[in-house]
């Protein structure tokens, strides 16, 4: 089934609607003639409107999904709490798996009550453990580390659970870092000390890390819900093309206009001033590593091999890093 037969008309329940990646999801569904319905917490001036409907509802209330789910053929679940790197405290740890782990259970029950044919979870490459310095596919199974990836490890769980025991078409796509017009985070944070000349020049490691820009995500959630092959399935998303972190700071350099600096700081002395910088840190009674996290985007790997849904499903990349910051340099603040 194709995407354009796959949307017209349909019933469709997003969360997370009023998101990044869900704002994208919402234009595309109705401009492919779905019946789009959106689940929030609570309701905003200005959310109104014939093409879409708002419905009031909790990840962590279970009674509150039930009307969300009436009626629908196909949930495409974006909510959670995204604060991967968050702190790590036990409150944040009880967060991720109220909300990710939980919430999912609790929206897949509603979605089963109510008779949804068809259940797309977008969880994330954190649901399995670090891969190291390999880029892997779908066969790499570590277990993750993080509160934020058991959470997401749990709900992808269940939810190829409960299509087993249902018959329910369900599919998890593990997308990799999103960027596009409206990111914030990592990425952007990156693009400004580059633009605002903080950021040394990054060296080359010869890392690997992958990126997928926010609209072929959409595409990879409307081709899992499209096509049957995809039924039980999970899949890695990226852009198919992985980045060095000093690729990405001569491509922000090169789409600013300026020169690349003929030198560069050596990749030890970056490390040895995060583990300085961490050390205050901890004196001061933070428990995570902020400084070598943040390094870590940058020099470390974070490669996955999305092949998969390239050859199940038809998935086509339109997006690259390097054609999409023109787009993404005018979103960006002023110096």
């Amino acid at each position: 089934m194709d995407i354009d037969a796959f949307c017209a008309q349909r019933p469709v329940l997003v969360t997370g609607g009023t998101g990044f990646i869900g704002r994208r999801l919402v234009a595309a569904l109705k401009e492919q003639g779905a019946q789009v319905r959106v689940l929030v917490r609570e309701l905003r001036e200005g959310w109104c409107g014939e093409e879409v409907k708002f419905v009031t509802g909790d990840l962590i209330d279970p009674a509150s999904l039930t009307p969300a789910c009436a009626g629908m053929d196909t949930v495409f679940h974006l909510a959670g709490f995204a604060h991967a790197d968050a702190r790590l405290t036990p409150e944040f740890a009880a967060r991720h798996w109220a909300v990710n782990a939980e919430g999912t259970f609790h929206l897949l029950e509603a979605a089963r009550a109510a008779g949804v044919q068809r259940f797309v979870f977008l969880s994330s490459v954190k649901a399995v453990g670090d891969p190291g310095s390999r880029c892997v596919d779908e066969h790499w199974d570590a277990l993750p580390e993080t509160p934020y990836g058991q959470a997401k490890r749990a709900a992808e769980e269940r939810v190829l659970a409960v299509g087993r025991e249902s018959g329910m078409h369900v599919v998890n796509l593990r997308p990799s870092l999103v960027y596009g017009p409206g990111m914030k985070a990592n990425l952007l944070r990156l693009i400004e000390g580059i633009r605002q000349s903080w950021l040394p020049p990054l060296p080359e490691t010869g890392n690997q890390r992958s990126l997928v820009h926010v609209d072929d995500v959409v595409q990879a959630l409307l081709l899992a819900a499209a096509q049957p092959v995809a039924a039980g399935q999970t899949y890695f998303v990226t852009d198919g093309r992985p980045y060095s972190g000093g690729e990405l700071y001569r491509l922000i350099r090169q789409a600013l206009g300026r020169t690349i600096p003929r030198w560069t700081i050596p990749a030890p002395v970056l490390w040895g001033a995060a583990r300085l910088v961490d050390g205050v840190s901890t004196l001061i009674g933070r428990r995570d590593r902020p400084a070598q996290t943040a390094l870590d985007k940058l020099l470390g790997w974070a490669c996955y091999d999305s092949r998969r849904i390239v050859n199940e499903l038809g998935y086509r990349p339109v997006w690259d890093f390097e054609r999409a910051l023109p787009e993404l340099l005018k979103g960006c603040k002023a110096p």
